[in-house]
C-alpha cells in the first residue's frame, strides 16, 4: 500500500508518545494516539492527530496499526556475525565463546572474509527496519589493520541506507603497550571511530582507565566500554569508570554495555555505582538476548537462576540513559539472533518488564541511542524530519510484541524498501 515514490497522506496511524515528542494529540494510557503523517518528498510534511470525522480522499488508511522511526542498534559486532557454522561455542559459556572467537578471528578473518559477514548482516539489518548501528571491532594486533579499513570500505557504501559507526575493541590490558595503544587510538580519530576496550578487575584498572581516557580527550573521541560482563559481585568496573570520567573531566559521550555484575552486588554498592553513573552522565546498554544466553550457564546442566540483565529500570529512575540492543549475531557469544530490533525489544520487554506501564521505554531502541551516538533526527517522528519508518500490522503492544511481524513494511525516504533477507546458503563457501 505504500508508494516507492511521490508524496501521500498516512491517516489514522497509531504513534507513540515516546517516539513523536511533537505530536499535539490525546494519548491513551498504553501512549499511542492516532495521527495522520503527510509525506512529501521523502520528508515527514507534517504530523497531526486523527480527526475520525474528517474526510481524506486519496489517503492511505492504515487502521489504527503502530508505526516507529527506524531503529536504532548501538551495540553489536559485525565483525564476528555468523561464523557459528564454523566456530560454534563448545559449551555455551563466555569462555567458550570468547577461545572459539579468539581461535577463528586469528585464522579466518581476512579483508574478504570479514566484509562479506558485514555486509550479510547490514543487508539482514536493513530489511528489518535499522536505521543505524555501532559496531565493535576487534582490534587486536593484526586484526585493527584489517578490519578497520574493511569498515570504512562498508561504510561508504551503505551511507544513506544505514549510518554505520565503529569502536575498536581490546581487552583493557592492551592499553599497557602504550605506543601500540596511541598509535591504535589516532587510527581510530582518523576513522572518525570510538575508542572502545573491555574492562576487567585487573590491578592497575585505574591506571589503565586514566590512559584511556587521555587519549580520548587528546583525539576527542567518544568512549565506549564492555563492563563487568559476569556474576562476579567483586566486578565494579562500571563505578571505576565513572569515577575515571569525573577525575578526568570528560566531556565526550560514554556508552558502556552489559554491566551484568550490578544486578548481583548488595543494595549499598549498587547506589554508589549508580550514583557516581548518573553524576559522570554515562549511558548504559543492555544486551538481553546474548546476556541470556551467557550467564548463569552451568556446567552441571541444572538450571539458570538469574536473567543476567543490569539494572535499567533503577537507572532510569535517576536519569542515566538506557538502551538495548542486538549484540552478537550467530557466533560463539550468542547462537541466534538477526539484527532485528523489534526481536530485541520484545525479548527485552519479557526480561527486563519493559510493562506495567510501557511508559518511554520504546526510546531504549530508538530516541536514546540516537542521542547516545550523536545521530541527529534519527530515533523520532517529526515534522521537517526524513520519512524513515516502519509499519507494522500491530495495533497495540500486546499485537506488536506478540508476533515476529514478518510482514512489516519499511519505509526509508518516504518509499517502501524491498525487503529481502539474505540467504544463510550466501555464507556457506566461507564455512568450509
Amino acid at each position: 500500500m505504500i508508494p516507492t515514490s511521490g508524496s501521500y497522506r498516512l491517516v489514522n496511524v497509531r504513534l507513540h508518545r515516546s517516539l513523536t515528542p511533537d505530536l499535539a494529540a490525546a494519548f491513551d494510557p498504553d501512549g499511542f494516539a492516532l495521527a495522520n503523517i503527510i509525506i512529501t518528498n521523502g520528508k515527514i510534511a507534517d504530523l497531526a492527530a486523527h480527526d475520525r470525522a474528517e474526510a481524506h480522499p486519496g489517503a492511505i488508511d492504515l487502521a489504527g496499526r503502530i508505526v516507529m522511526p527506524c531503529f536504532v542498534d548501538c551495540h553489536t559486532h559485525i565483525d564476528k556475525g555468523h561464523i557459528w557454522p564454523r566456530k560454534p561455542n563448545p559449551d555455551g559459556t563466555f569462555m567458550g565463546a570468547l577461545n572459539a572467537t579468539g581461535a577463528d578471528r586469528t585464522t579466518r578473518w581476512s579483508a574478504e572474509d570479514v566484509a562479506r559477514r558485514m555486509d550479510f548482516s547490514l543487508r539482514s539489518a536493513y530489511a528489518h527496519g535499522t536505521k543505524a548501528i555501532r559496531t565493535h571491532l576487534d582490534s587486536v594486533p593484526p586484526q585493527e589493520e584489517i578490519s578497520w579499513p574493511v569498515f570504512e570500505t562498508m561504510r561508504e557504501k551503505w551511507r544513506g541506507r544505514i549510518e554505520l559507526q565503529a569502536a575498536c575493541l581490546l581487552g583493557i590490558e592492551g592499553v599497557r603497550d602504550k605506543a601500540w595503544f596511541e598509535r591504535l587510538a589516532k587510527r581510530v580519530a582518523a576513522a572518525k571511530g570510538v575508542l572502545g576496550v573491555v574492562t576487567y578487575m585487573v590491578p592497575d584498572l585505574e591506571e589503565l582507565l586514566d590512559k584511556v581516557f587521555a587519549q580520548a580527550i587528546e583525539h576527542g573521541l567518544d568512549l565506549d566500554f564492555h563492563a563487568d560482563e559476569t556474576d562476579d559481585v567483586a566486578a565494579i568496573s562500571l563505578k571505576k569508570i565513572a569515577e575515571a570520567s569525573l577525575w578526568n573531566g570528560f566531556e565526550g559521550n560514554i556508552l558502556v554495555g552489559h554491566c551484568c555484575s550490578l544486578a548481583r552486588q548488595p543494595d549499598l554498592e549498587v547506589l554508589d555505582t549508580l550514583d557516581k553513573v548518573a553524576k559522570a552522565r554515562l549511558a548504559v546498554v543492555s544486551l538481553p538476548m546474548c546476556n541470556l544466553y551467557l550467564q548463569d550457564r552451568r556446567s552441571d546442566h541444572t538450571t539458570p537462576r538469574w536473567r543476567g540483565v543490569t539494572l535499567l529500570h533503577e537507572m532510569k529512575a535517576r536519569g542515566i540513559k538506557v538502551a538495548v540492543a542486538s549484540d552478537n549475531t550467530r557466533d560463539p557469544f550468542y547462537a541466534y539472533g538477526d539484527l532485528d530490533m523489534l526481536e530485541v525489544y520484545r525479548m527485552a520487554t519479557r526480561i527486563l518488564h519493559f510493562d506495567h506501564p510501557v511508559g518511554d521505554w520504546p526510546k531504549a531502541v530508538a530516541a536514546t541511542p540516537a542521542e547516545v551516538t550523536r545521530l541527529d533526527g534519527a530515533g523520532t517522528l517529526a515534522a521537517g524530519g526524513s520519512a524513515d519508518f516502519v509499519v507494522f500490522k500491530g495495533r497495540s503492544w500486546t499485537e506488536l510484541l506478540s508476533r515476529p511481524e514478518s510482514d512489516r513494511i519499511v519505509v526509508r525516504d518516504g518509499r517502501a524498501i524491498e525487503r529481502q533477507l539474505p540467504d544463510y546458503a550466501e555464507l556457506d563457501e566461507l564455512m568450509v
